[in-house]
């Protein structure tokens, strides 16, 4: 594998990642101090219980508040964990190293612990507005998805230095069904209301903007498994995931950061 062209990735991401701070510092900025609607907009975070009722001699379902969630911190820390991870992999000598190994063996273990976080971070504030306030039902959504990464991980360290038609794609698909159960979640929440035309325009346009934006990761891992073109070079798949992070997070991020602003 050409160690030049690592070292353009490593000034690649160090652009990307600077892209991503920017960002992210504009939109604390923006939630903070100048867009009042935004600051104000901080879900009520419930725990569901059960509680025996002694006048009905019988289990009732009961729920309290934790606390309130700081909604627009939460975006834009979706977008600064990501820069924290370009930084990681480019500056210190000693994790730019590893980063630098493990593409030759054609594994990106930094890439996945950084998704299984921050796109963790977006299903669930995605989840507050539709409704899903249940601390239970978020952390589970928060893990499901975390898992879902996690196995893109495992996908690559168990097919590093597979020939391309040996690959094993059981991660994948695995990791594929463990992504969709938050959809399933958020779906019924969604659908849940009949009247469709009383959808407001934003829970439409972050449904399909985060459908059409994330699968474009699995189908960037199938073009590189599949050796497909230029993915049949590792690094151009590593660099075209470095692409489609900043657009994909970008697009959604603001999204979901004026979608807080709606009724």
């Amino acid at each position: 594998m050409n160690d030049a062209k690592i070292k353009k990735l490593r000034k690649f991401n160090l652009i990307m990642g600077a892209l991503h701070l920017v960002q992210g510092v504009a939109m604390l900025f923006l939630a903070t101090t100048v867009i009042q609607t935004i600051g104000e907009f901080t879900p009520t975070i419930t725990q569901n219980y059960l509680f025996f009722n002694t006048q009905t001699l019988s289990l009732e379902l009961a729920s309290k508040e934790l606390f309130q969630l700081p909604y627009g911190i939460f975006v834009a820390l979706f977008l600064l964990i990501s820069a924290l991870a370009h930084a990681i992999i480019s500056i210190p000598k000693k994790t730019n190293a590893i980063y630098s190994a493990d593409l030759k063996k054609g594994i990106n273990k930094f890439r996945w612990f950084e998704y299984a976080i921050s796109s963790s971070i977006m299903i669930v504030l995605i989840s507050t507005l539709f409704g899903i306030y249940d601390i239970a039902s978020l952390m589970l959504i928060f893990i499901v998805n975390a898992s879902m990464n996690l196995f893109g991980l495992v996908m690559e360290q168990l097919n590093a230095g597979t020939k391309k038609g040996k690959v094993n794609w059981g991660p994948f698909v695995w990791g594929s069904i463990a992504g969709i159960a938050p959809w399933i979640a958020i779906l019924m929440y969604m659908f849940g209301n009949a009247n469709f035309d009383r959808v407001p325009w934003f829970v439409w346009a972050i449904v399909g903007t985060y459908f059409v934006a994330f699968n474009t990761f699995p189908i960037n891992m199938i073009l590189q498994y599949k050796g497909v073109g230029k993915w049949k070079d590792y690094l151009y798949g590593e660099r075209t995931y470095i692409v489609l992070s900043l657009v994909a997070k970008s697009i959604l991020a603001w999204l979901v950061l004026f979608g807080a602003m709606q009724p």
